[in-house]
Order: structure tokens, then sequence, then C-alpha cells
């Protein structure tokens, strides 16, 4: 890991960066069926764990007055929201090193998911090696974004663009997978062939499970990232989705159930319906925990203010940006923007007069009026500001940001 951090909010933002990359790596285990990678989700464990103490502790020494108190447990409870959530990354990779089992089907279907993460050795003589990550522009050439960067022992969680690449640094990666094959190219690494499914049909119930288990893994991270944006922004209608989304998960969880069990009852192989259930119960408990983060905003109870600024710190920022009208993104689709690749942000939600669609496709066409809620790099807020037309005027003393009009009303 990088240097220990010396303040509690930067161990919020550090905390939060690495319960997504715990998140990334358990899904992205499953999906290579990789024991080393769900193993990097054991080692990240033991940081996390003492990231987790060394809040509880200045959290606790912070406390000086009663009335700081009330505060200081809204920071008490989003810590264990988070550390919950790396808990759930732990029991996903798990299914691998455990041999828990998996039906081919989930695997194959998780190329579906909106994104996928990735592993990648840089070799010797690559067009990666002893050169400045900015000077690739990955998310252009690839669609994928580095997480982190694994360099013998030592874990780079807060990657910049002038880090230099240097041969057998192992990547972790999140994007597009349509960029994967580009990026082993880049990376002189062997050619990966994705899984597919077996011949064989499964049995009704057991496509549906599987089908629902995708979407529980998307819903689930989406409401991660709405609880981080409603903290981030104190906006009290984005928490009253993620709970919309808890209580979806917790449906789709029980119908879950009740699927792989009609399926264990017919002449079927009941190993890899183990790991479905453990995966739900995963992708469910990742959703009670984004609902944790928000529970206080909801009641309208004071939510310490170090959460806000620690959590828009983080890696991924999280933004809402109004489409302006006669903007680039004024009736444009989202395939044709490709904001996941420029300026590298994944469109969480859009609200659109009241109501919110969640984790869009690519079909979806944006309008004047809608909000869109992203996540994505801090360097890249001012070029999407700018394509929904503003421009971000940032005042680094005051340590705040606005929206200016770019374009003719």
């Amino acid at each position: 890991m990088d240097d220990k951090p010396r303040n509690l909010r930067t161990m919020l933002a550090e905390a939060k960066d690495l319960s997504e990359l715990m998140v990334d790596l358990g899904y992205a285990a499953l999906y290579f069926n990789d024991p080393e990678m769900a193993e990097e989700v054991d080692e990240l464990e033991d940081d996390m764990s003492e990231l987790v103490q060394d809040m509880r502790r200045v959290c606790i020494m912070a406390v000086r007055h009663p009335r700081d108190a009330e505060g200081m447990s809204s920071v008490l409870q989003v810590v264990s929201a988070i550390e919950r959530i790396a808990n759930d990354a732990v029991d996903i990779a798990r299914i691998v090193t455990h041999k828990l089992g998996i039906p081919t089907e989930l695997v194959a279907d998780l190329s579906d998911a909106e994104e996928v993460s990735h592993r990648v050795l840089v070799s010797d003589g690559s067009h990666m090696a002893n050169v400045p990550l900015s000077a690739l522009e990955l998310p252009v050439a690839t669609g994928l974004r580095v997480m982190a960067i694994k360099r013998g022992r030592e874990w780079i969680t807060d990657v910049e663009g002038d880090q230099v690449l240097t041969p057998a640094d192992v990547l972790f990666l999140r994007g597009s997978p349509a960029g994967i094959t580009r990026l082993r190219e880049l990376a002189a690494a062997p050619v990966w062939t994705p899984p597919m499914p077996t011949e064989d049909p499964w049995l009704s119930d057991l496509d549906r499970a599987v089908d629902v288990l995708v979407e529980m893994k998307n819903l689930s991270e989406v409401a991660v990232g709405l609880a981080y944006s409603a903290l981030v922004l104190g906006d009290r209608r984005l928490a009253a989705e993620v709970r919309h989304l808890e209580n979806r998960l917790d449906e789709m969880n029980d119908r879950l159930e009740l699927w792989v069990l009609r399926a264990a009852k017919e002449d079927l192989d009941p190993s890899p319906l183990r790991g479905l259930l453990h995966l739900s119960r995963a992708a469910e408990d990742i959703g009670d925990q984004a609902q944790q983060m928000v529970w206080l905003i909801e009641q309208g109870e004071e939510v310490h203010p170090i959460l806000g600024i620690a959590l828009g710190e983080s890696d991924d920022v999280v933004t809402e940006v109004p489409i302006a009208t006669g903007s680039p993104a004024d009736g444009a689709s989202l395939a044709e923007l490709q904001l996941n690749i420029e300026p590298g942000f994944t469109v969480l939600a859009i609200r659109r007069g009241g109501r919110y669609v969640y984790r869009p496709r690519g079909h979806v066409h944006l309008e004047a009026g809608d909000d869109v809620i992203a996540s994505g790099p801090d360097e890249g807020r001012a070029a999407l500001a700018g394509l929904c037309g503003w421009r971000l005027v940032v005042d680094e003393e005051a340590g705040t940001s606005e929206l200016v009009p770019s374009v003719a009303r």
C-alpha cells in the first residue's frame, strides 16, 4: 500500500477507493476464474482492517464534547458500511478460492455487465514498459482505466498520469470488456479468450437466476455510487433512491433463491448452485450497506462535513451535471458521447422529470434538463462539464467549484 494516511479525511478517501477496488477484484476473480486475483482481495482485507481500526481510533479521540458525538457517529456509520462492503468483496472472492462453484452461464453473462475488471502483467519490451501512464492514454485506446498497480509487494492505489510503468508491474483496470484485447497487446500479454457458456441448455429457472444475478451486481454497484453521491451532495432524493434500490435487491435475492431451489430439484449438479446463492447474498448485502450510509441523510440527521469532503477527494469523484440546451450532450446518445473513454466517467443514473434511469445503456439519449450523476477521475470533471454545456470554475483556496454556462441559452 501507499504511505499510511495521516488524517481522517485522507483515510476515508483511501478506504472508499480500497473497498471499491476489492469489489472489482472479487468480481474479476470470478470472471477470469483466477485464484491469484481472489487472493489479492484477501491481502487487501488486511490493509482495510488496519485502516478501519485507525479511523475508529481517530474518531474516538476527536470527540471532546457530547455535542461532537452525534456528528462523529455518522462517520463511524459510514466506516462500518465501507468495512462491510470490503467483507462482501472477500466473500465474492472466496467463491473462487474455496471452489464453491459457479455456473459457466453466469461467468459468460458477467461480460454483459456495464464494466468489468481486468488484470495484466507488463512485460519487458512491451509498449507499456518504462512509459508514463499518461503517454499510453489507456482510457482512449482501450476504454479501461487503471485502478491500482501492484509492484512486488507494494500496492499503488493513488495512480497518477506521471506514474512510470516498469516491467513486472501488475495493472488492475476497469472499463469496457471490448478493450481487453488491445490492452493485452500493449502489455505483450498472452491472448485471452473470454469464457463461453456450455452448449447444454439450462433450465429456465436457472437461466432467470443467472440473469437476475448479473442485474443484482449492476444495481448493487449503482446503489453504492449513489450513496456516495448522496453524502457528497447532501441530496435526500438520492438517499431515497438508494433505499429503493436496496428494496429491489432484497426482492431479487428472494426470487433468485426460489429459482435456484426449483432448479435443484431437477437432475442437475447442485455444486454450482452454492456459488449462486453465495454471490447473491454478497450483492444484496452491498446494497444494504449503501442504504446504511445514507440513513442519516434520509432522517435529516447531522452528517459530519468531513464525509462530503473526503469522499469527494477519492480517486473517483461523484458529480452531478445538468444537460444544457444546445450543448454537445443535448440529444446525443451515451454511445456517441463515450463518456467512459473520455473523460473517463461512468454514468450512474440520469434524473429526468423526477424519475431515475439507473446505469443507462449506450442507446439512451440525453435531453436538455436531464441531470447526469456520474463517477470518474477528478481531472475529467471539467471535460464532462464542457460536454454538458458548462464551464467548471474551481476556487482552490475555498475548495469549492461551480458550473458557469458555456453555451447560449
